[in-house]
């Protein structure tokens, strides 16, 4: 697919078909990990994959009620796949901890800009693209309220040194189904409106 149609293609789903993803377009969806831009190498990505089914469900049990509130159908429980997006911290302090012999007394900088969140960030635009040039949808849940985010961090077990950002999902969108307008939808600012210049 070209890249303007995959960029063109790119919005969150919020309905999904029962046709499952194959091994292989889940798969090389997730080669791009590997792509994914780490500060200094720090490699703080972390992942964990979800395909079963109750799984799927515990985590829509405590995500999915605003939505249908809204009147979107259950799309987090029955998207076919589930990319728990993680970060850990401490990789990136164990990598500006130490010191560089071409930096003598070097120390570990400060943070003005936690780029273990901004990685998180690259990567899951990396794999939100991955999946659309596959053919295939995809959403995005997380919350602002730290208990959801602790409970679904606990439906996959997620160890105490690993940050949950959100959760991608992924599937065959359901296109047929139209999707409800919530009353409080902000217009999209013109690119003048985001952008200066400076030449």
């Amino acid at each position: 697919m070209d890249f303007a149609d995959v960029l063109r293609r790119r919005q969150m789903a919020r309905s999904y078909t029962d046709e499952p993803v194959s091994d292989e377009a889940l798969t090389r969806i997730l080669k791009v990990v590997r792509r994914a831009p780490s500060a200094g190498f720090s490699q703080g990505h972390r992942l964990v994959v979800v395909t079963d089914p109750k799984l799927r469900q515990q985590a829509g049990d405590i995500a999915e009620g605003r939505y249908v509130e809204m009147g979107f159908p259950p799309w987090i429980s029955t998207a076919p796949v589930h990319i728990y997006l993680c970060t850990r911290e401490q990789s990136y302090h164990d990598r500006y901890g130490v010191a560089e012999p071409v930096r003598p007394g070097y120390t570990e900088i400060p943070w003005p800009v936690p780029f273990w969140w901004f990685d998180c960030g690259a990567l899951f635009m990396l794999l939100h693209l991955a999946a659309l040039n596959e053919q295939l949808a995809t959403g995005y849940f997380s919350s602002v309220y730290t208990d959801e985010l602790e409970a679904l961090g606990q439906v996959v077990g997620l160890p105490d040194d690993l940050f949950l950002a959100g959760v991608i999902t992924i599937g065959h969108g359901d296109e047929s189904r139209p999707l409800p307008v919530p009353d409080n939808v902000v217009p999209r600012m013109s690119n003048d409106e985001i952008i200066e210049w400076r030449v």
